[in-house]
C-alpha cells in the first residue's frame, strides 16, 4: 500500500473567513487553516487548497490528486467532490462536527472512503489516510470482481444465444454448435464471445 505521505492531496476548505463573517465561520476558517499547517508539518504534499464554491470537477481534473480531503462546511461541497471524482474514482475524507448518521451513510454510499466526525487533529491525520486509503483499495477491487462476473455473464449469454442460432440453422446439437463457435474462433483468432456476437449480428441484419 502506498505510503500516505508520498500522496498528492487536495484540501477543500474555508481558505479565509470573510470580512465581517459570523464566528461559526471565523472558527471553520480557523479550523481549516489548522487543517492545513497540520498536514504541512507532518510532511504531506498538498496540491492546492481550494474553496467549496471552486469549480472543484475542473480543478481535480486538473490536478489529479491521490486523494481528496473535505473539511465539510456543507453537504454541497461534499456533493460537488463525489460527483467531480465520479468518471475517475479516488479516495475521498471527509471531516466534519456533524454527526449526523444519515449524512455519515450517505456519504459512505456515495463514496466517500473515510467520514471523521470530531476528530481534525494532526495526530489523527496520517492513521485517516491510512485507513481511506486500504478500504478505498478494497472497495476498488471488489469493484473490479463485480464488474468481471458481469461481463463474463453477459458473455456467456451471448455464446448460449449464438449456440442456439446455429442449432436451429444447422440442425445440429449444442455440442456440435459449440464445436463450430470454438473452430471458428481459432480460425479467425478471436475469442469465442466475439465471435458469437458477429454472429448474432449478422442474424440480425438477415432478418
Amino acid at each position: 500500500m502506498t505510503d500516505s505521505r508520498q500522496l498528492k492531496i487536495v484540501v477543500v476548505n474555508s481558505l479565509v473567513a470573510p470580512e465581517g463573517a459570523s464566528t461559526a465561520a471565523q472558527v471553520q476558517a480557523e479550523r481549516a487553516r489548522a487543517l492545513r499547517i497540520g498536514l504541512l508539518e507532518g510532511g504531506y504534499n498538498i496540491l492546492a487548497a481550494l474553496p467549496p464554491d471552486a469549480d472543484l470537477e475542473e480543478q481535480i481534473a486538473q490536478l489529479q490528486p491521490d486523494v481528496i480531503i473535505v473539511d465539510a462546511q456543507s453537504d454541497a461541497a461534499l456533493k460537488k467532490v463525489v460527483a467531480a471524482t465520479a468518471s475517475e474514482r479516488r479516495p475521498i475524507v471527509c471531516f466534519t462536527e456533524d454527526n449526523d448518521k444519515v449524512k455519515m451513510h450517505a456519504a459512505i454510499e456515495a463514496g466517500v472512503s473515510a467520514y471523521v466526525v470530531a476528530g481534525l487533529s494532526a495526530e489523527r491525520v496520517k492513521a485517516v489516510l491510512d485507513v481511506a486509503l486500504a478500504r478505498f483499495e478494497v472497495d476498488q477491487k471488489l469493484r473490479h470482481e463485480l464488474s468481471e462476473t458481469r461481463l463474463r455473464l453477459a458473455e456467456r449469454k451471448v455464446i448460449e444465444r449464438a449456440k442456439g442460432l446455429l442449432m436451429e440453422r444447422h440442425h445440429c446439437s449444442e455440442d456440435e454448435a459449440y464445436r463450430k463457435l470454438r473452430r471458428l474462433a481459432m480460425d479467425k483468432n478471436l475469442k469465442l464471445s466475439d465471435v458469437a456476437q458477429r454472429m448474432l449480428d449478422v442474424a440480425d441484419l438477415l432478418i
